[in-house]
């Protein structure tokens, strides 16, 4: 897909990203990756599940692992109930055949980026976030951090890192 500028030249390539934030962050799902948007409820806890597990929910008769971005992420509980089961707004997606609801403190609005705001992962992000990270996004005073999907949702590598 091209991309206009204010003089109707093409200005390249773009890529649509679904906006959400944990607390005042902001960050950026590939719109290919998100099927669903819902408020998630009557979460199931899964004992001795990662601690980034919240648990299990039922979205239109499919079992879906719920994961709080926030805990993924590393990032302090926002508050009683924040990240916990009915937090905030959830975003299904797939891996492997697999559904996951991601669970957020919000969502915000789609956004179709070119490479003229796109720049490589800082080298002085979060080591916790720089492998779940793709790019980042300059927005107007704002960074927008694109998250990779397929490293957000692999829970092996954690695991191995965590024995």
């Amino acid at each position: 897909m091209q991309a206009a500028n204010a003089n109707g030249a093409e200005t390249g390539p773009t890529e649509d990203f679904v906006t959400v934030h944990v607390g005042d962050t902001l960050f950026g799902l590939a719109i290919e990756r998100v099927h669903d948007v819902f408020v998630p409820s009557g979460v199931t806890p899964v004992p001795l599940a990662p601690p980034e597990i919240v648990g299990l929910l039922n979205l239109r008769g499919r079992v879906v692992t719920a994961l709080c971005l926030r805990r993924r992420l590393g990032l302090p509980a926002a508050g009683a109930g924040a990240d916990g089961p009915g937090a905030g707004m959830a975003i299904g997606l797939e891996q492997g055949g697999e559904t996951f609801a991601l669970v957020v403190d919000g969502v915000g609005e789609v956004l179709k980026l070119g490479a003229d705001s796109r720049e490589a992962v800082p080298i002085n992000l979060d080591p916790r976030w720089r492998d779940l990270t793709v790019c980042v996004h300059r927005l107007d005073g704002r960074l927008l951090v694109i998250l990779d999907v397929d490293a957000l949702l692999n829970f092996n590598v954690t695991g191995a890192e965590a024995a």
